[in-house]
């Protein structure tokens, strides 16, 4: 089950949190300019001051309908390019502001490290370094080229240091705010995310077990069908054959055993037999079990890897991915079945060869996406599951017909999924 999730674009939060930013520093440059005019006699041309203010005003309503006014345009994504400008029109505006105030005296310049800090947390680096040289070569530029200000000189210095205390008390401010929000954000998308995790979680594990269910119900086929032939048999039998009865025991033996599998399941999917096993041993009871299942079947078994085999904590469901790939196998031709498994530390290796018809490219190009109902090609709905099993544990099936007559499954599977933890 694949569960999409709608998170809110962190390139518009940031935008957004900008124009926040304007809202604050555009009453405060009216406030610092009345300040500067009734206690600084500081003679500022006004007009190009508001002007400025105006145009940052105009494009901070323009940039609010483009997030949230017009639906039209809030459907499109913010991308980093569009944010940066942003932050370039700010600090150019802002730059224009310094210029007809003093240049790089002006109590506020310190403020220049402000869209720098956003971009440093915004953006990447790339923008983050393109930040800095704009800043840098604005800042630099005021050193040479500014209006001075005029003003009285009898307290010029101590108003220029009450300016450098206001300007630090507002840039600190708004820095405090921004990163207040940054990290409000960041925290709640790390619990969004945990319960993403949390969910995804629990919807695998239902996955799992479905699958696993699935998977019961199809291999309690092969002992249900074997039941009825005897049974069918033994009716038209006059003198009961013990070997029959034998037969149908083992059966029942083994529908009792999927079954109770099954029900153990609901607690959770790992075997549950007290520890981890080798890789080799759980290959050989797995064949156990399987030649049980199928005594008809003449299957040889060769395995090689590394000694000691890894152990593992097998996955009941692939337990079923590979019976099923070896009950096919076992349709296709009852006789000449090889089965070879290797393995090392990292991997699992194993190919099922039959000497049957073969396979249809059309149905070898389908395995796997959808279920085959051509029995008569040994496929269906247990290779289905099988495929879903070994995705799910993130290895993958390959299936191709052979030089001579016959096909051979491959079961690629990384063993990290089941390593003992």
């Amino acid at each position: 089950m694949d569960t999409r999730y709608s998170l809110p674009s962190e390139n518009a939060i940031n935008l957004q949190r900008l124009l926040w930013m304007r809202l604050i520093v555009l009453p405060g440059v009216l406030l610092a300019l009345w300040v500067a005019r009734a206690y600084m006699h500081a003679e500022l041309p006004v007009t190009t001051v508001l002007v400025v203010l105006t145009i940052m005003a105009v494009i901070s309503v323009a940039t609010q309908f483009r997030l949230r006014w017009l639906p039209s345009l809030a459907q499109l994504p913010v991308s980093k390019v569009e944010l940066f400008a942003q932050l370039v029109l700010d600090v150019t505006l802002f730059t224009i502001l310094l210029y007809l105030s003093g240049g790089s005296t002006n109590p506020f310049a310190p403020a220049y490290l402000l869209p720098l800090a956003m971009t440093v947390v915004a953006l990447p680096g790339i923008y983050v370094w393109a930040m800095f040289a704009l800043t840098a070569s604005c800042y630099t530029f005021l050193l040479y080229y500014f209006v001075p200000l005029p003003m009285a000189h009898a307290h010029g210095f101590e108003m220029h240091v009450w300016g450098m205390w206001a300007g630090f008390m507002f840039s600190a401010g708004l820095f405090a705010t921004f990163a207040t929000r940054v990290a409000a954000t960041v925290r709640a998308r790390d619990k969004m995310i945990a319960d993403m995790r949390e969910q995804q979680a629990r919807q695998d594990k239902v996955v799992a077990l479905g699958t696993l269910a699935a998977g019961a119900a199809h291999e309690l086929g092969t002992p249900l069908s074997t039941m009825a032939v005897l049974l069918k048999e033994m009716q038209s039998d006059e003198v009961i054959d013990k070997n029959n009865i034998s037969t149908l025991q083992s059966q029942l033996g083994r529908c009792k055993t999927i079954l109770a599998t099954l029900s153990a399941s609901a607690g959770g999917l790992r075997a549950e037999s007290g520890g981890s096993e080798a890789v080799d041993g759980y290959i050989n009871r797995l064949m156990e079990q399987w030649r049980e299942l199928r005594p008809d079947a003449k299957a040889e078994l060769i395995m090689f890897g590394e000694t000691p085999a890894p152990h593992i904590m097998a996955d009941r469901t692939l337990d079923q991915a590979i019976i099923n790939v070896l009950n096919n196998a076992a349709d296709a031709s009852i006789d000449d079945i090889v089965i070879e498994v290797g393995w090392d530390k990292n991997v699992m290796d194993i190919k099922v060869l039959d000497r049957g018809p073969g396979l249809a490219q059309e149905l070898v190009d389908a395995a796997g996406k959808i279920i085959l109902s051509t029995k008569q090609e040994g496929l269906g709905v247990g290779l289905y599951l099988s495929y879903t099993t070994l995705e799910r544990l993130g290895g993958e099936i390959r299936m191709y017909n052979r030089e001579h007559g016959g096909a051979c499954c491959q079961l690629h599977l990384p063993l990290t999924a089941l390593k003992v933890d």
